[in-house]
């Protein structure tokens, strides 16, 4: 395992400072023009960069090739899917030592990654290629995820969420794992959560109802795939 804090430094240092600092005015990072906290971004591919953008900016470069690649559009969409299929055998082989992660194809490596947060950032796991392939073989939505601008977020169900009251109208955990297929910078701002609310070693009582919150709002906003 090594810590990759490095591979992912603007999208995670723009979700913790924006925590610890006092709310100031965001602005559109192509324009300038205010913008409010609830904003789209784009991912400037050659340094990993998320961007925050207004939205017509970010219209701009939704369409396929726009900037000639060098900006992809962070997508909106969040699903969840109820028949996520994963062992806890599967999971080991991983090595994915927590019990979330997120995984998304890096077009710049040409290969999937995986990353799981904690106290100190996103370390990557050294996926394995026979585990990746099994898992993606048995689970559809994997391939449906779009380039660098997407994620799956897997979790083992029934972790934090039992500190946190449900969510009316949204998904309640399954038994087992739980997958959602989100947008990267929602993975961004989970580290974020996890980096400042994480107490000793297991969390803590604070960083238990951090996670379970941001996961009751991943249920709510998700429909299922």
């Amino acid at each position: 395992m090594s810590d990759t804090t490095p591979t992912l430094p603007e999208g995670l240092r723009r979700f913790v400072e924006r925590r610890k600092a006092a709310p100031t005015e965001e602005r559109c990072e192509l324009c300038a023009v205010p913008i409010g906290h609830q904003h789209s971004h784009l991912v400037e591919r050659d340094n990993r960069r998320l961007v925050c953008a207004c939205r017509p900016c970010y219209l701009v470069f939704l369409p396929k090739g726009a900037s000639g690649g060098r900006f992809r559009c962070v997508p909106e969409r969040y699903l969840h899917d109820p028949a996520f299929d994963l062992t806890p055998a599967q999971w080991d082989d991983l090595q994915i030592p927590v019990g979330m992660a997120f995984f998304f194809f890096n077009s710049d490596l040409e290969r999937s990654v995986a990353f799981y947060p904690g106290p100190a950032g996103a370390t990557e796991s050294m996926l394995s290629l026979d585990s990746w392939e099994a898992m993606r073989e048995a689970n559809p939505l994997f391939k449906s995820i779009e380039d660098d601008v997407e994620a799956l977020l897997v979790r083992k169900a029934g972790l934090a969420e039992r500190l946190t009251p449900p969510v009316s109208g949204g998904h309640p955990p399954a038994p087992g794992f739980e997958c959602y297929l989100v947008p990267i910078d929602a993975c961004y701002e989970l580290v974020g959560v996890v980096r400042l609310n994480w107490k000793g070693f297991d969390g803590g009582e604070e960083g238990k109802k951090a996670i379970g919150e941001f996961f009751d709002g991943l249920r709510e906003r998700s429909r299922p795939s």
